[in-house]
């Protein structure tokens, strides 16, 4: 049984959080500030995205010093008193890790730029004329993923934008540096690690041209990555503590071996194949309606497939790096409410570890800005200037943005009702959602016994409450109808049946005995009354974006 099954997870991403100081900028004095609604959330550690100090090109995730915080972010010591007092209400730091590249601003990097060649050897640096770069790779960002170096005659490797260079962990000084950084945290009370893109740290000796695609088939799951991060883990002694590793590109065979507890790797994985299933041809910046089959055959595989194998998922819709769910697979007007609580429920009652990004829990929407000047995300401005190149209108290429960039994740948390949300007396760094409506406020929902929040509350307490929920197995069910997911969990005589309605519209489902002669443990449409009634027949009739979970007695 694993000791993190029954928890729940909180990404925090600072800059977006609650700023204290005034200048717009969310900061570590605003997550202090917001422990005790945390605490009653019910959440067991908070994942905060990079604080350290970075230029910034992307979010943090371009990073400068591993072993500081960022003074817009605050000190050490206003860290170090989060860590006491989220640990004084029982909820554990997680640090997110980012392992697969530094900033080009990093002391590292710039020994190498200044001919250290005992630092050109911590990154990847190849030569080769100036007319050519080393391969046809694309960097995720968009266009080449090799940038040339004058001075140097070398060309460098950038998987993500040009000032992150790619480390290269094939260089054991490397991982001993980066063995050392998880020391330093551990030994300063942080509970956990998130380690970003880190399926993409082991590139290949030979590299070569790909013809077929964007050269990620070449570096994903790479020739050394189980040997690497054993090595990582057990090194820098954080076994006991808990650990998930994002996963790009990745594939259920290497998912179970991420996180087997036999193999010694990671607590638990992400990946991201359900998260494509809007995405045409593959292209994430090419729109298509949401494949609603493909969507459940994925759920049914990786639930089944981990659990087969022994591997544990990381159960999550929305991070920084996606668009608000309610906006991509619920509705955001009539059904907001009832849809924003069952796709909550449809994917905490899984197997797996349950993640909350900030704002999820009120339901909030994405940006909607209207104009390409209100974007901040790197990948989002690169983007819109391709998709004109490829084409589009700026209307389009809005459009586009409106659906995928990663900025509609990261507007500020909506506090209150007041200007700019209750996040910031002034201006926030990033334009408050174009969406943004006093509803979707935490000040409105915890006056509210039905809101989103409330119910938020009542399934990370069911998850504790329940074992069948953190440790039960999973099977899923047929019911009739193609646009309802339904999933049973059970655990010794403990039985649990989740029926998800997927769109605005309604749908008949077939009940069985058992399921008729249950309790209804949770639904998200208010009053509940009448639909233990409703299920004395054999088909029930579920009403747009109805969650229905049913208690059994398993004989």
């Amino acid at each position: 049984m694993r000791d993190f099954s029954s928890k729940t997870v909180y990404q925090i991403y600072p800059k977006s959080f609650r700023d204290t100081n005034g200048d717009g900028f969310g900061d570590i004095p605003g997550v202090i500030e917001k422990l005790d609604y945390l605490q009653e959330l019910g959440v067991d550690y908070l994942w905060l995205t990079p604080f350290f100090p970075s230029p910034q090109n992307d979010n943090g995730y371009d990073v400068a010093d591993y072993r500081a915080v960022d003074s817009k972010f605050g000190t050490m010591e206003e860290l170090e008193e989060l860590i006491k007092q989220s640990g004084q209400r029982g909820m554990g730091i997680m640090l997110d890790m980012v392992f697969n590249h530094t900033s080009t601003s990093h002391e590292w990097f710039q020994k190498a730029l200044a001919g250290d060649e005992a630092y050109q050897s911590y990154y990847i640096f190849r030569d080769g004329p100036q007319d050519q770069a080393p391969t046809n790779w694309q960097s995720k960002f968009g266009g080449s993923a090799w940038e040339y170096v004058p001075g140097l005659k070398k060309w460098y490797l950038h998987l993500f934008d040009v000032t992150q260079a790619d480390l290269n962990w094939d260089n054991p000084r490397v991982r001993e540096e980066l063995k050392g950084i998880l020391r330093f945290w551990k030994e300063k009370g942080i509970k956990g690690f998130r380690f970003d893109v880190i399926n993409l740290v082991s590139k290949p000796e030979q590299m070569e041209d790909d013809y077929e695609g964007d050269g990620r088939r070449f570096y994903s799951d790479g020739p050394h990555i189980h040997e690497y991060l054993k090595e990582l883990i057990e090194d820098s002694g954080i076994q006991d503590l808990v650990t998930v590793g994002e996963m790009s590109s990745t594939s259920l065979k290497h998912c179970i071996r991420y996180s087997a507890p036999w193999e010694k790797e990671f607590s638990m994985c992400f990946h991201f194949h359900h998260l494509k299933v809007d995405y045409k041809n593959g292209d994430k910046w090419a729109l298509m309606d949401t494949d609603y089959q493909k969507l459940k055959a994925l759920f049914r595989e990786w639930q089944l497939g981990m659990q087969e194998g022994g591997g544990w998922n990381a159960l999550f819709w929305c991070n920084h790096d996606q668009p608000r769910i309610v906006s991509r697979l619920g509705n955001e007007n009539t059904y907001w409410k009832e849809s924003a609580k069952m796709l909550a429920a449809m994917i905490h009652l899984m197997r797996g570890t349950p993640y909350v990004y900030q704002g999820e829990e009120i339901g909030m929407v994405n940006a909607h800005f209207p104009s390409i000047e209100q974007y901040r995300d790197v990948e989002s401005l690169n983007y819109y200037e391709i998709l004109l190149e490829r084409g589009k209108t700026k209307e389009e290429a809005l459009k586009v943005l409106s659906a995928r960039s990663r900025d509609n994740s990261r507007t500020p948390m909506q506090w209150t009702g007041e200007a700019c949300g209750g996040f910031s007396r002034t201006e926030p760094w990033l334009p408050m959602s174009s969406g943004f409506r006093r509803e979707i406020t935490v000040e409105a929902q915890q006056r509210d016994p039905d809101s989103i929040l409330a119910f938020y509350k009542k399934f990370i307490a069911m998850r504790k409450q329940y074992g069948v929920i953190a440790d039960g197995a999973i099977s899923f069910l047929e019911t009739g109808t193609d646009m309802v997911l339904a999933y049973r969990r059970t655990l010794g005589e403990q039985g649990l049946d989740v029926f998800c309605n997927l769109e605005e519209k309604e749908h008949p489902i077939s009940l069985s005995g058992e399921q008729r002669g249950g309790q209804v443990l949770l639904t998200n449409y208010s009053p509940a009354e009448g639909i233990g009634e409703a299920l004395d027949g054999e088909r029930y009739m579920m009403r747009p974006y109805e969650l229905l979970v049913i208690a059994l007695a398993i004989p």
